[in-house]
């Protein structure tokens, strides 16, 4: 795989010496990655983390002092029926 056609389809100008410096960076990464495809992973499930991951999620509870209504409404630059008015963005 050549740097350069990688750099043209994201259009992004390199220079002689980025060129270079950055072919050498992806091949030794394509180099890697031949290396991972060696190791043999029969009977390995697949996963998408190194490790367990659980839901780490908490109560959706108000924590600290909360705003009321008109304080939140107090520096607003436009309100309308007690709401912050926002301006279209879609004709």
């Amino acid at each position: 795989m050549k740097v350069r056609d990688v750099a043209h389809l994201a259009r992004i100008a390199l220079s002689d010496e980025e060129a270079s410096r950055y072919q050498e960076q992806m091949d030794q990464i394509l180099k890697y990655v031949e290396q991972l495809n060696r190791i043999d992973v029969t009977g390995i499930e697949p996963t998408a983390h190194a490790g367990a991951v659980f839901d780490v999620v908490r109560d959706d509870v108000a924590t600290g002092g909360s705003l009321s209504q008109e304080a939140a409404l107090q520096n607003a630059p436009a309100v309308s029926h007690d709401q912050f008015r926002m301006p279209k963005v879609v004709e």
